[in-house]
């Protein structure tokens, strides 16, 4: 199976290189300059691509012709908490977040959609819970909330567009994770996180075009 993963160089990215590669796949890892751990995994399988989603130029990098499966995983969350409350959140850390967090996303399949119409493949665009309107009882993070709330949509649009071709596009709910983007605090670790968004993407069919599903397979209403 052809991997392409972005936002591969560490984190949750970096832990779906590492279980698809352990099951013998072809990995294409993008990320947008650093490395950073993929530097120290040695395959044969292993492909490192530089691209930079927040940006219109092409990737660095050859790109396999058919993708079996694609994830969307490139993100940031910006400003911390206080950084995005109602009083303090700016027009540009919208902007800055929205930019990679959902138009990052389009615009990699806008560039791949071809590659996995041919292989009648998966696309698997990671948000957050945090999107939910339903699950909003706290406020604030303004930005990153905003930014995954649209990347759930963006990502329904395209599993319509895309399913007349064969392809099937997911959205998913990592859970809270502890990575360095949250300050390595949350409720489970990389390893878990990526085993449940695995054995959901394995049986995405199973699911209603981009329906958007937790790890644990728990669909997420929003």
């Amino acid at each position: 199976m052809n991997v392409v993963i972005t936002g591969a160089n560490r984190g949750i990215g970096l832990g779906f290189v590492r279980h698809y590669l352990e099951q013998g796949d072809e990995v294409w890892a993008c990320c947008r300059s650093d490395s950073g751990a993929l530097s120290g995994i040695v395959s044969e399988k292993l492909h490192v691509v530089r691209w930079d989603v927040g940006s219109d130029e092409l990737p660095q990098g050859e790109l396999p012709e058919a993708i079996d499966l694609l994830i969307n995983n490139a993100g940031i969350y910006g400003p911390g908490k206080d950084g995005q409350s109602l009083n303090k959140v700016t027009g540009r850390t919208m902007l800055d977040v929205f930019n990679i967090d959902c138009v990052g996303p389009l615009r990699v399949v806008q560039r791949l959609a071809g590659q996995v119409i041919v292989a009648k493949g998966i696309i698997a665009n990671i948000s957050s819970k945090m999107g939910s309107s339903d699950d909003n009882s706290s406020g604030g993070v303004y930005a990153y909330r905003a930014a995954k709330a649209g990347l759930v949509i963006v990502s329904k649009s395209m599993a319509v567009d895309l399913a007349p071709s064969g392809v099937h596009v997911i959205t998913l709910h990592p859970g809270w994770v502890a990575t360095d983007m949250v300050g390595n605090v949350g409720l489970i670790d990389v390893e878990t996180s990526v085993a449940g968004m695995s054995r959901v993407i394995a049986g995405a069919r199973n699911f209603s075009p981009g329906q958007f599903v937790a790890f644990d397979g728990k669909v997420v209403p929003y």
